[in-house]
């Protein structure tokens, strides 16, 4: 991108940077104060987190993601999700010849890690498509919905699939859901639509956890991605093992960084506020790319808009970096990408407006 950084940094009224998905609105005062509360943690903290912070946690996911009775001894904090995602290979003992799936378009920590474990990763959408004998090996499937970077929502019917087939593989389900409250139009309950569904929903899961993880982060629903704050939580055997190795590895949250969490978790006006401002951000983006020949494609949910004009990925970044604006290439995400963009909604309502005037000005 480096290239492409340099031509918007030449626009006379500075760059729009919506590449990147890093939260720009400012941390909430409870939760900074509740950090603040906690900041004489003169011992350790312990690697499972404390019980009050699994009993909130416990109570957001039958709360706001459909998942009721969730022990607190089945809820692990995690140093962000990015973290465990990327061990998680390791910490589950895959190794040679094991394969992990991931979604074709995908994040690419995904592949990482199961680089790290010396695993091989394999780029599929549905486990029925893979050949005999990799399906024979697959022991982690990775679910991200809603979606980075295609905003996909994965429904019941289609996850309780995913869920039955990796049973029957012996693999581990672990869906990565850290934009679950940041569903738009038939995903949004404050439009009258219903709440992306969780891995650990019994809808999907049957009633049990078994061989299921869910992950979250407080980074996008609560501006905390430099608090480090995320969790996982489901299966009682897999939750218990990530403990054991994770205290002797030191993969510990900091104890204020718990107790901010537990402040966050409670409360989800601040989530509601927040994502009123993505949501005004959104409807402005979306109609003026749309305008600018973009066809926006998937995108119900998350932080960003996956798009394509026609031409291909770095053609497009190009066009729009000489316009000052910096998006993310859609090939970062996979040789499925070649083709999109993703426009990230979190800059400023300045910077999005700015975006939006200079999209108005650029040719189709």
């Amino acid at each position: 991108m480096a290239p492409y950084q340099a031509i918007a940094a030449k626009h006379p009224d500075g760059v729009v940077d919506l590449s990147i998905g890093t939260p720009v609105d400012p941390t909430p005062g409870l939760i900074q104060a509740a950090l603040a509360s906690a900041a004489d943690a003169h011992g350790y903290p312990t690697t499972h987190g404390t019980l009050a912070l699994r009993t909130a946690i416990g109570q957001w996911f039958a709360r706001r993601r459909g998942v009721p009775g969730l022990d607190p001894q089945d809820i692990l904090p995690t140093v962000g999700s990015k973290e465990l995602v990327a061990w998680l290979p390791l910490l589950l003992g895959l190794g040679a010849g094991d394969v992990v799936v991931r979604p074709t378009v995908a994040y690419p920590t995904y592949d990482i890690g199961a680089h790290l474990a010396g695993a091989t990763p394999v780029a599929a959408d549905s486990l029925a498509d893979l050949p005999a004998d990799v399906r024979g090996r697959v022991r982690l499937v990775w679910i991200n919905s809603p979606g980075n970077p295609t905003g996909n929502v994965l429904g019941v019917d289609t996850l309780r699939t995913i869920v039955g087939e990796a049973r029957a593989l012996g693999a581990v389900v672990a869906s990565d859901e850290c934009y679950g409250e940041l569903g738009w139009g038939a995903w949004d309950p404050a439009d009258g639509g219903e709440a992306v569904p969780s891995v650990l929903d019994p809808r999907v899961s049957g009633g049990s956890h078994r061989g299921l993880l869910a992950v979250y982060s407080l980074s996008k629903q609560s501006n905390l991605a430099g608090y480090r704050a995320a969790f996982t939580a489901g299966d009682p055997d897999l939750i218990r093992s990530l403990v054991n190795s994770r205290k002797h590895a030191g993969m510990i949250v900091p104890y204020p960084v718990q107790e901010a969490m537990r402040v966050a978790v409670a409360d989800d006006a601040h989530v509601a506020a927040q994502k009123d401002v993505y949501r005004r951000r959104r409807a402005l983006l979306v109609p003026a790319l749309e305008a600018a020949g973009f066809t926006i494609e998937q995108s119900v949910a998350g932080l960003y808009l996956w798009a394509s004009n026609g031409r291909s990925t770095w053609e497009t970044i190009g066009r729009l970096a000489e316009r000052g604006i910096l998006a993310g290439p859609g090939v970062f995400y996979g040789a499925a990408g070649e083709g999109f963009i993703r426009v990230a909604l979190t800059g400023s309502d300045e910077r999005i407006r700015a975006a939006v005037d200079r999209l108005a000005d650029a040719p189709r």
